[in-house]
């Protein structure tokens, strides 16, 4: 009985992980329709995919915070309710800027969805088992990015750019039925027993959280006036935020759990290593159209590649995961992404395309490994009601990551191509941009690795209170 019941929370968990992935995937392919469908710039568009992905980052950690106050189910309900709701609007949005509006909207659920899956895997799954759960989290993580422009495509063909947001509705209210079945009802507390939520702490947060994003995605690839003003309002946010939370009765976010060396690196090396992922997606389709000059269609064949092991490789390394450790498995992933990093940096062009996806395979492959060992590392002897801000924590270090991997491995990219005008670069200038993106990115996986042999030793000598 006890299995059946882990079987059917990992069923609902899994859904809600799917659905925030392919909100954000699905939606890239759809950009070119919404220019035309609302006669608006590339640039406006845009806003569709940035006002998810700022929600998103500003929310994730606040949820996960609230989730511990008032009851993750009860939360993880409202959030995935939410993001339903707001997928219709976005369908009927009758204007662009309504359906960023929406976006926005949608990216709170999916906020919410994010932080308190793995909080509620977490509590509900067996610590012996806790690498393969967080395995099938990262598997349909994977499949949500990588089903994403394929259904985008063929929603949009049979039932116009409003398919895209339509087919969360089904999904969305299943996702509910598995969740309100599925998962453990929350533990009814007094208001007297339960902690306060920090207001304060969570306005400076998200508003420094705010402004970092926007510092690093505005101007696309140039950084301006603007976006410098915008990361140092970020940088005195977060001398504000820390002077808030060690004042604050109830904080946010305990700064004293950060002083545990497996939590500090593994948000850390989470950070690092989604880097490193991000500048495959941002330097892969420049490289294979402009240096081994591959068609749009097959330059999408070869980058799908990446989605598709991190989705095949998923449950095998969270079993991996539990076998070897999570230590363990968290370095042997580090190894494979560096191998990968290494080849891409060093791959000649006369190599060509089995070259590249030789070394993207492995560098995936490495990666899917390692998400599977640092969330399980990170979450595994979390105090229960501490799970959803670190949950939450460790979604925001993925989505740092992310976000700073686009703006500084394009810049990277840029610099090493000697062109102001990338689409313009030689071949062989691509290239050499592709090979020094790629050292720098194998750069920042041997910085993770020294963190988490650091932390492995530094946790031996001190137990940190959390």
């Amino acid at each position: 009985m006890k299995s059946l019941s882990i079987r059917g929370t990992l069923a609902s968990l899994s859904l809600s992980m799917l659905l925030s992935s392919l909100g954000t995937s699905i939606a890239n392919v759809g950009l070119p329709t919404l220019a035309e469908a609302f006669s608006a710039s590339f640039q406006a568009v845009q806003w569709v995919v940035l006002a998810y992905l700022l929600s998103i980052t500003a929310l994730i950690v606040s949820v996960g915070r609230l989730g511990d106050l008032v009851g993750r189910r009860r939360l993880l309900l409202v959030g995935i309710a939410v993001f339903t709701v707001a997928s219709i609007l976005c369908a009927l949005a009758p204007n662009l800027w309504l359906l960023i509006a929406a976006r926005a909207l949608q990216g709170i659920g999916a906020a919410t969805m994010m932080a308190l899956t793995m909080a509620l895997v977490s509590g509900a799954v067996p610590k012996e088992k806790m690498g393969s759960a967080m395995g099938v989290l990262g598997t349909m993580s994977a499949m949500g990015t990588s089903l994403g422009p394929t259904l985008g495509g063929v929603l949009i063909a049979q039932m116009g750019w409003q398919g895209i947001f339509l087919l969360n509705v089904p999904l969305g209210v299943l996702a509910m039925g598995l969740a309100w079945c599925c998962l453990p009802v929350d533990r009814r507390e007094t208001t007297a027993s339960r902690p306060g939520f920090d207001r304060l702490g969570t306005l400076v947060l998200v508003l420094t959280l705010l402004a970092y994003a926007l510092a690093m995605t505005l101007g696309r690839g140039s950084f301006g006036p603007l976006n410098t003003a915008l990361l140092l309002v970020a940088v005195i946010g977060l001398i504000l935020f820390v002077f808030v939370e060690q004042t604050a009765a109830s904080p946010l976010v305990n700064l004293a759990m950060l002083r545990n060396p497996l939590l500090s690196s593994g948000f850390a090396m989470s950070t690092l290593v989604t880097t490193v992922v991000m500048a495959t997606l941002v330097v892969g389709p420049f490289y294979l159209s402009g240096a081994l000059g591959l068609s749009a269609a097959r330059v999408g064949l070869v980058m799908s590649a990446g989605p598709l092991v991190a989705a095949l490789a998923g449950m095998p390394c969270g079993r991996l995961v539990d076998r070897w450790g999570a230590q363990r498995s968290s370095a042997v992933g580090l190894m494979a992404m560096l191998t990968g990093a290494s080849i891409l940096a060093a791959v000649p062009m006369s190599v060509g395309v089995p070259g590249y996806l030789i070394a993207l395979v492995v560098l995936t492959a490495g990666y899917a490994l390692f998400q599977a060992a640092n969330n399980t590392a990170v979450m595994a002897d979390i105090a229960p009601q501490q799970r959803g801000v670190v949950s939450g924590l460790l979604g925001l270090s993925r989505n740092l990551g992310l976000i700073t991997g686009a703006s500084v491995m394009g810049a990277v990219f840029a610099f090493g191509t000697g062109s102001h005008d990338i689409l313009l670069a030689q071949p062989e200038a691509i290239a050499q941009g592709m090979r020094l993106t790629f050292a720098v990115t194998a750069g920042l996986i041997l910085v993770a690795l020294v963190m988490g042999a650091i932390s492995k030793i530094v946790s031996r000598r001190l137990i940190a209170p959390y």
